[in-house]
C-alpha cells in the first residue's frame, strides 16, 4: 500500500475576516479533513499553518472561499510552502491574537440577525427568550460600537457590560459560534430596554408592549436601533403619518417602512426572486420595491410615488416589536432626526433633539459610537445598485486594482461621504448627508477622525471638488496638505472605473443635477471620453437658463418656462399663459421671471438634466414646487413607467448637432413638441415616456457616433438621474444591443454618495506619479 503524501501550507488570508467567526470557521474545516495545525489573527488578517494529506489540504484551501462565513469578504489569500507541525504537536488549535507593526484589518460593519440568534430569541426554552440584544459571530453591532482599535470588547461600547459565566464559556469556546464575539451579552449581564415619556420620565411595563400599543394608537416612537434612532408610526394611518410629516417638516418625502417578514411584504409591493434575496441579505438594507395598487398603506407613505421603500427587521429588538399582539402590520421607519440633521445616536441627545417630535421613547443602554443610517439599493439591470451606501456595507473597504497613493477624498456637498485610501483599499464613509448645516458638518468631522482613528493612518494627502464654495472643499483645503481639485462629472465616472478596476479610456455619460464647470457654466448632462488621468467633454445637453439661480431647483414651473423660452422665444409666454398646469402660478410671478429670461439677469446658463427633467415635469402638471430633491424626476418617472410595454409610444423627434467640435443634444425642441402634446390633451405618462425615449434615443446616437470616432466600446454610466429605474434600464438595454459594454455603479452609489471614491482614484493617482 503506497503512503500517502502530506504536505504543509502557511497561508494569509486578507479581508474582512476579523470579528466574523473566521477562526472558528478555519477551525472546524481543519478538523472536518482531518488536518493539524494553527490559526491565529494578526495584523494583516488570519494567519494559517495547515499539515497533512496533500488533497486534503487543497480540499481545505478551496473550502476557505466557497464556504466562508456569511459576513466575511475574502480580499486575497497567500498560500506559501511551510514545514509540518513542530515535533509533538497534534490537532489543530487556535492561538492568541499576534499584534505588531500597522494593522490592516478593515472593522466589520453591522450585520442584521442571523436566523439561529432569531430562533433562539423566539424559542421559550432558550435562555435569550426575548433578548433584544442577542447576537453571535455572525450577526450584530460591530462598526457602530468600536471606539478604537484593535477590535476587542475593552475597546467598544460593550466595555461597561462584564459577560456573566455562561456568556464567558461561550465567548472562549473555540466551537461556539459566539467565540470572540465582542458585543456577546445575555438578559443576565448585558443591555436593556427602557420605555419612556415624552419628557424622557421612564414608565414601567413591558416596553416592547407598550410600544406596540403606542404605534397602534396613533403615537409617534423614537426607537433607539443600531446605529441611530428612527422615528416609527403606524403606515396605515393616514393620520399618524401626516403627524409625523408636520412635526418633521418633512411635506412630501417618500418615507421608508418595515414588516415583518417576506409574506408582509408580499402584501404591499411587488417582489422578485432578486429583491428576495436582496431584502434577506446580511446587509438587511432598505429596497425600493414596485407597490401593489391597492394596498392598506397611507396614501402619504410616498405620495405620487409607484415604489416604496421597504426593510425587514434587522435587530432583535425590531423582530421582537413584530412580535408582539397590538403592531401594525408595517411601520415607518424614519431617520431619528430633524431635517436636515444627523440622525440622533445618544439618549440624551434624543430626548433633546427629538422632543416635541416623538410622543415616547424606546430607548436601551448600549451606546452607539458612531451614527450609521439604513442603507438604500434597488435592483435595475440586474444587479444591486446602492443608493445610499451606510448600515451592512460601511466601512467595508473596495480594493483597489490600479496604484493609489494614501489620501483622503472629502467628497461633495449633498448626498456626502468621504473615503479614505489605505494600503491600496479604499474605505468609503457611511452616508453623511448634507454638509449645509452646522450639525451635519460636526458629524463629518468627527466620522473623519474616527476613520483617521480605527484605520490607524491619516493620509497626507487630499482630493476635493472643483466647486470652491463646498464645505468639503473647504475642509479639505483647511487639512493645509496637498490637495487635488477633482471636477464633479470626472469624480461621477472615476468612481466606476474604481469600482470595477479599470484605468480607462471609456465614454462616460453623467446625468445629474449640478456640477461646477470650469467655464462658467453648470455642468449635468455631460458626455466625456475618461481616464483615471483626465477628460475631454466630447458632448453635452444643450444650455437652459435656471431663472433665480437655485432657485429654479426648488420651483420647477421657472424651468418649463425656461425650456418654453428655448424653444418659441418670446412666444414663450404666451403659450405659457395658455396651459392649465402653470394657470396656477401668479400671473405677476410669470412676467417677472419673463423679464429675467429676456435680460438673463439672474438666469446662469446649465446642461443639467436634473433640470430638464424639472421642466417637464412642470409642464405636465405633476410638480410646480418640489417639495425634496428630485421630486419632479422621480414623478416623472412614476407616470412614464405607468405606460405598459405594448402601448410604448415613439420617442419625441432627435435634434443632436455639433458645434464647435461638441456634440449638442438640443431640448429646444422639446417645447414645441409636448406643447403640441398637451394642447391634444394627450396624458401626461404618455407624454413623460415619449420625454424618457428622447433622452435615451439622444444619448444612443451622440454615443455611437462616438464610438466610431474613439473606436471605445465601454461606456460609464453615472449621476444621480441614472437612479431613475426605467431610464437607467432603457439606456442599458439599447447600448447593450449595439454591443457596448456597460459600467456603472454597484455597491457604490451612482449619485453624489459615491464622488469621494472616484476623487480619490483620480486624485490618488496623480499624487503617487
Amino acid at each position: 500500500m503506497s503512503e500517502i503524501e502530506t504536505t504543509a501550507r502557511r497561508l494569509n488570508v486578507h479581508g474582512l475576516v476579523q470579528g466574523v467567526g473566521f477562526r472558528p470557521f478555519v477551525y472546524r474545516l481543519a478538523h472536518r479533513f482531518s488536518l493539524t495545525g494553527t490559526v491565529a489573527n494578526n495584523g494583516q488578517g488570519v494567519h494559517i499553518h495547515v499539515h497533512g494529506p496533500a488533497a486534503a489540504v487543497d480540499n481545505f484551501i478551496a473550502a476557505l472561499q466557497s464556504e466562508a462565513p456569511p459576513v466575511a469578504r475574502i480580499a486575497a489569500i497567500d498560500v506559501h510552502a511551510a514545514t509540518g507541525v513542530l515535533e509533538g504537536e497534534a490537532g489543530f488549535r487556535i492561538l492568541p491574537s499576534c499584534s505588531g507593526g500597522q494593522t490592516s484589518v478593515p472593522i466589520a460593519p453591522d450585520i442584521a440577525t442571523c436566523k439561529d440568534c432569531l430562533a433562539e430569541i423566539l424559542d421559550p426554552g432558550n435562555r435569550r427568550y426575548y433578548y433584544p440584544f442577542t447576537n453571535c459571530t455572525n450577526c450584530g453591532p460591530r462598526f457602530s460600537i468600536v471606539e478604537r482599535i484593535p477590535y476587542d470588547r475593552p475597546n467598544t461600547s460593550m466595555r461597561v457590560f462584564p459577560m456573566c459565566a455562561a456568556c464567558r464559556r461561550e465567548y472562549h469556546d473555540p466551537l461556539d459560534r459566539r467565540f470572540h464575539a465582542q458585543p456577546n451579552a445575555c438578559p443576565s449581564c448585558g443591555p436593556c430596554l427602557s420605555w419612556h415619556d415624552h419628557n424622557g420620565a421612564p414608565l414601567a411595563g413591558d416596553a416592547l408592549a407598550l410600544a406596540a400599543a403606542a404605534l397602534n394608537g396613533g403615537a409617534v416612537v423614537a426607537i433607539k436601533g443600531l446605529g441611530g434612532f428612527h422615528l416609527a408610526v403606524d403606515a396605515g394611518s393616514q393620520a399618524a403619518v401626516a403627524t409625523l410629516r408636520t412635526r418633521k417638516y418633512r411635506r412630501g418625502k417618500p418615507l421608508a417602512i418595515m414588516v415583518r417578514d417576506l409574506e408582509a411584504v408580499a402584501e404591499f409591493c411587488h417582489l422578485s426572486d432578486e429583491e428576495t434575496a436582496l431584502l434577506t441579505a446580511p446587509e438587511h438594507p432598505i429596497v425600493l420595491l414596485k407597490q401593489r395598487r391597492f394596498n392598506r398603506l397611507a396614501a402619504l407613505v410616498a405620495p405620487g410615488l409607484d415604489v416604496l421603500g421597504v426593510m425587514l427587521p434587522a435587530t432583535p429588538l425590531h423582530h421582537l416589536l413584530f412580535q408582539q399582539g397590538r403592531v401594525p402590520a408595517a411601520l415607518v421607519m424614519t431617520s431619528g432626526n430633524r431635517s436636515d440633521e444627523p440622525i440622533c445616536n445618544g439618549n440624551d441627545e434624543a430626548l433633546r433633539r427629538l422632543h416635541g417630535l416623538a410622543d415616547f421613547f424606546l430607548l436601551h443602554d448600549r451606546e452607539i459610537v458612531t451614527r450609521v443610517d439604513d442603507s438604500v439599493a434597488r435592483i435595475m439591470a440586474g444587479k444591486i445598485r446602492l443608493l445610499r451606501r451606510a448600515r451592512g456595507y460601511a466601512p467595508v473597504p473596495l480594493p483597489l486594482r490600479q496604484p493609489t497613493a494614501d489620501i483622503l477624498a472629502c467628497g461633495a456637498e449633498v448626498k456626502n461621504s468621504f473615503c479614505l485610501v489605505r494600503d491600496q483599499q479604499a474605505y468609503l464613509s457611511q452616508h453623511i448627508g448634507e454638509l449645509t448645516g452646522p450639525e451635519n458638518f460636526a458629524f463629518y468631522r468627527e466620522s473623519i477622525a474616527h476613520f483617521n482613528s480605527i484605520l490607524a493612518v491619516t493620509p497626507e494627502q487630499s482630493a476635493c471638488d472643483l466647486h470652491p464654495d463646498y464645505l468639503s472643499t473647504r475642509f479639505a483645503h483647511g487639512r493645509k496638505l496637498p490637495c487635488r481639485a477633482v471636477q464633479h462629472h470626472h469624480a461621477h465616472i472615476g468612481a466606476v472605473l474604481a469600482e470595477h478596476g479599470l484605468d480607462g479610456p471609456v465614454l462616460g455619460v453623467v446625468l445629474d443635477g449640478a456640477g461646477f464647470g470650469p467655464d462658467g457654466t453648470v455642468f449635468g448632462g455631460e458626455i466625456y471620453r475618461a481616464d483615471r488621468s483626465g477628460y475631454v467633454r466630447l458632448g453635452r445637453l444643450s444650455h437652459l437658463l435656471l431663472p433665480g439661480g437655485d432657485q429654479a431647483a426648488r420651483e420647477p414651473w421657472r424651468m418649463a418656462l425656461a425650456l418654453l423660452y428655448q424653444g418659441l422665444g418670446q412666444a414663450a409666454f404666451a403659450t405659457a399663459a395658455r396651459l392649465p398646469a402653470l394657470a396656477v402660478v401668479p400671473e405677476k410671478k410669470q412676467q417677472l421671471l419673463a423679464q429675467m429670461l429676456v435680460k438673463k439677469l439672474n438666469c446662469p446658463s446649465s446642461s443639467s438634466c436634473g433640470r430638464l427633467f424639472d421642466a417637464v415635469a412642470a409642464l405636465t402638471g405633476l410638480c410646480l414646487y418640489s417639495e425634496y430633491e428630485g421630486q419632479a424626476a422621480m414623478l416623472l418617472e412614476a407616470w412614464a413607467a405607468q405606460v405598459p410595454s405594448f402601448a410604448t409610444p415613439a420617442a419625441y423627434p432627435l435634434s443632436c448637432h455639433k458645434q464647435d467640435g461638441l456634440w449638442i443634444i438640443d431640448s429646444a425642441s422639446l417645447a414645441e413638441h409636448i406643447v403640441r402634446d398637451l394642447g391634444t390633451e394627450m396624458d401626461a405618462a404618455i407624454i413623460a415616456r415619449r420625454f424618457h425615449l428622447w433622452l435615451v434615443e439622444s444619448l444612443v446616437t451622440v454615443l455611437l457616433a462616438l464610438q466610431r470616432q474613439t473606436g471605445l466600446q465601454k461606456v460609464v454610466l453615472s449621476g444621480g438621474c441614472m437612479q431613475n429605474k426605467l431610464l437607467f434600464e432603457t439606456l442599458v438595454q439599447r447600448l447593450e444591443e449595439h454591443d457596448c459594454s456597460v459600467l456603472a455603479g454597484e455597491l457604490v452609489p451612482m449619485n453624489d454618495g459615491g464622488i469621494a471614491l472616484g476623487q480619490a482614484y483620480t486624485g490618488g493617482r496623480t499624487l503617487c506619479v
